[in-house]
C-alpha cells in the first residue's frame, strides 16, 4: 500500500514534499512549546495540510511565473527555529546561561545528546531553507505576505524578545536597583568550635519532586532525610541562577550570575575568574582557617566551575580529570563523568581525609545522577531498582535520593559527621525532562536543607530564592553576620525579610534586566563613583529590611 501511494504522481512533485516538511516543522515546534502532549502535533501538521489542500499553495489555479528571489522572512524562521530547538531541550530558554557558557567554556561538557539533538535541527534548518524558498518563488501568494509573516516572526520570538530586554539596561534609568540592596558579607563573631560542612548539591532534583500524587516514591529518601534536620519550603528560581554555575554562585555568594558577556567590556574574550568582586562562602570560610575541597564527577574545566573555588578560597578542586585515574574502573563512566556512586566513594574517602586533620573543615560536592533530559543512574541502583528505560527521569530521582541517604548515613556510621552541618540542595529547577508537563504544572521550588550542629528538626516555609542559601549556612554554622545578610540574601533562620518577601518575583525579574552596577560588581570587584551616590540617597526603607512582621 506504501509503495502505491509513493507512486502517486503528485507526491512525485517537489510541491508536497516542501508543504508536508514545513508542516512537520510547525507541528513539531507547537507540540515542544505547548504542554498538551502530543496531540498538537497531530492536530497543528493535519490542519496545515488540509489549508495547504484547500488552498493550492505551490500550485495556484492562476499561476505567475516563478520568481528566483530569497524570501524576507528565512532569517525570522530560522531565528524561530533556534528557539524552538532551545525549548525543546531545555524547557525555558536562559540567555544568561548562553552567555555564561560562551565565555565560561564549553569543552568537557556530557552533552552528547544534545549534539545529536543540535546535528538535527541544523539539517532541519537547511531543508526549512529550500522548502520555503521552494514555496515562495513558486506561489506568489506567499510571495506578497511572507513580508509580513517576517514581522510577525520577529515581534513574537520570545528570543530576541529577551534579548532586547537586556540591551534595555543600557539606557535604564535605574541600573543599580539591586546592587544597592546588596550586603557586603561579613563576620562579626565566630562560635568557640566552628562546625565542619558538607555541601551536597543535588543536580537538578528540586523539591517539586516531593509531590507523592504527581511523582510517586521517588522523592522519598530526601524526605527521610528531612525528617532530622530544617527542611526549607518556597525556595525560588529568580532569573540567572537556573543553570549549575549560577546556582551555586547565588547559593555560596548571595547574588545571581550576571555574566561578563553582558554589558561588559570584556565580551566573550576566555574568563580567568568567576566573580571575583565579591566575597563568597568560600572566601569567608577561608579567613577563619578551614581546609575546603571541592569534588565533582564532571570537568572541573567546564563553565569555569575550577576558577570560581580556586579563586574563593578552596585549596583542591577534583574533577573528572583527577578522579578518574583513582578509579578501580576507569572505563565506568557517563558521558559527563563519574557516576554518583563512585563520587560518593570519594567523598567518603576525603571526608575521612579531612577529618584527620587539625583545621575544620569544607566539603563541596556536585551529583549528576539526575542531570536532564534522561539522567545518569548508576550501577548500584540499577540492582537496587531493576531495568532503566532510558527515559524515565524519576528512576534517576530516586537513584541519587537513595545514593544521598546512604552516604549520610555510611559516615555517620564512622563518626564522620559530628560537629558538621550537612547542606543538601539543589542547584537549580530541572531542565526539561520526562516528567515535564507535571513539573510545570504547579509552582516549583528548590530543595534545601540542612542537618547536623544540634538544629532542631523544623519545616519552614518561606518565600525565598536561593540567594537566601549563603546567609542561612553561615548562621546555621554560629557565625554572627550583618544584619542577619549577606550579598542579597537574608537568613531563613532570623525575622529579616527576604527580597521574595518584599517585591513580586516578576519585579526582581525585571529588575535584573535592567542592572548595570551589581554585574560591575560581580567582574570587576570595583564599586562605581555613581554606585557610592546613589548609596547616599537610599531611602530609610532601602537601607535595612524590617523584619517579618
Amino acid at each position: 500500500m506504501i509503495p502505491a501511494v509513493l507512486r502517486n504522481p503528485r507526491l512525485r512533485q517537489p510541491r508536497w514534499w516542501a508543504l508536508i516538511f514545513l508542516g512537520g516543522c510547525l507541528a513539531y515546534a507547537t507540540a515542544s512549546l505547548l504542554p498538551f502532549g502530543p496531540w498538537p502535533f497531530f492536530l497543528v501538521g493535519a490542519a496545515w495540510l488540509l489549508i495547504a489542500y484547500l488552498f493550492r499553495w505551490g500550485a495556484p489555479r492562476h499561476p505567475r511565473p516563478p520568481k528566483a528571489v530569497i524570501p524576507w522572512s528565512l532569517v525570522p524562521l530560522l531565528l524561530w527555529w533556534l528557539y524552538v530547538y532551545l525549548a525543546a531541550s531545555f524547557g525555558i530558554v536562559d540567555l544568561g546561561a548562553i552567555y555564561f557558557h560562551l565565555q565560561a567554556g564549553m569543552t568537557d561538557h556530557g552533552g552528547a545528546s544534545r549534539i545529536v539533538a543540535a546535528i538535527a535541527s541544523t539539517l532541519c534548518a537547511v531543508v526549512i531553507i529550500v522548502a520555503f524558498t521552494w514555496l515562495v518563488r513558486n506561489d506568489h501568494r506567499w510571495r506578497l505576505i511572507e513580508r509580513i509573516l517576517a514581522l510577525l516572526l520577529l515581534a513574537s520570538n520570545p528570543l530576541l524578545h529577551g534579548i532586547t530586554q537586556r540591551s534595555a539596561a543600557i539606557v535604564a534609568d535605574d541600573g543599580a536597583w539591586l546592587d544597592r540592596r546588596y550586603v557586603e558579607p561579613v563576620i562579626h563573631s565566630t562560635p568557640d568550635a566552628p562546625p565542619n560542612l558538607l555541601f551536597i548539591y543535588i543536580e537538578s532534583i528540586e523539591r517539586t519532586y516531593a509531590d507523592r500524587e504527581r511523582f510517586g516514591d521517588a522523592y522519598a529518601d530526601f524526605d527521610v532525610i528531612g525528617e532530622q534536620g530544617k527542611v526549607f519550603e518556597g525556595v525560588r528560581q529568580i532569573d540567572n541562577t537556573g543553570w549549575t554555575m549560577a546556582g551555586m554562585i547565588a547559593s555560596q555568594c548571595g547574588s545571581p550570575l550576571m555574566p561578563a558577556g553582558l554589558l561588559h567590556d570584556r565580551q566573550f574574550e576566555p574568563l580567568d575568574d568567576v566573580v571575583p568582586g565579591v566575597t563568597c562562602l568560600g572566601d569567608l570560610l577561608s579567613e577563619q582557617g578551614y581546609q575546603q575541597t571541592y569534588l565533582g564527577g564532571a570537568s572541573k574545566v567546564f563553565a569555569g566551575k575550577g576558577l570560581f573555588y580556586y579563586g574563593h578560597g578552596f585549596d583542591t578542586v577534583y574533577g573528572r580529570e583527577e578522579l578518574v585515574p583513582r578509579m578501580e574502573d576507569p572505563e565506568y563512566l557517563n558521558s559527563w563523568g563519574l557516576y554518583d556512586d563512585t563520587l560518593f566513594d570519594f567523598v567518603i574517602e576525603e571526608v575521612r581525609e579531612l577529618d584527620a586533620g587539625d583545621a575544620p573543615w569544607n566539603l563541596t560536592t556536585l551529583t549528576i545522577g539526575a542531570h536532564a533530559p534522561y539522567g545518569h543512574p548508576a550501577q548500584r541502583c540499577l540492582d537496587r531498582q531493576g531495568e532503566f528505560d532510558g527515559v524515565d527521569i524519576l528512576y534517576s530521582v530516586e537513584c541519587n535520593a537513595w545514593l544521598t541517604r546512604e552516604l549520610l548515613e555510611d559516615l555517620s556510621a564512622e563518626g564522620l559527621l559530628d560537629n558538621t552541618l550537612v547542606v543538601i540542595a539543589s542547584d537549580h529547577l530541572t531542565m526539561r525532562v520526562s516528567a515535564w508537563d507535571d513539573l510545570i504544572a504547579g509552582p516549583r521550588d528548590n530543595t534545601f536543607m540542612l542537618l547536623g550542629n544540634d538544629l532542631e528538626p523544623q519545616r519552614i516555609e518561606r518565600e525565598s530564592s536561593m540567594v537566601d542559601v549563603f546567609p542561612t549556612i553561615l548562621e546555621a554554622m554560629g557565625f554572627e553576620i550583618h544584619q542577619h545578610r549577606a550579598g542579597l540574601g537574608a537568613s531563613l533562620l532570623s525575622p529579616v525579610q527576604t527580597l521574595l518577601e518584599r517585591h513580586q518575583i516578576e519585579l526582581i525579574n525585571t529588575k535584573l534586566r535592567e542592572e548595570r552596577e551589581l554585574q560591575l560588581r560581580l567582574w570587576d570587584g570595583l564599586a562605581p563613583t555613581a554606585r557610592q551616590q546613589q548609596d547616599e540617597g537610599l531611602s530609610e526603607e532601602e537601607e535595612e529590611l524590617p523584619p517579618v512582621m
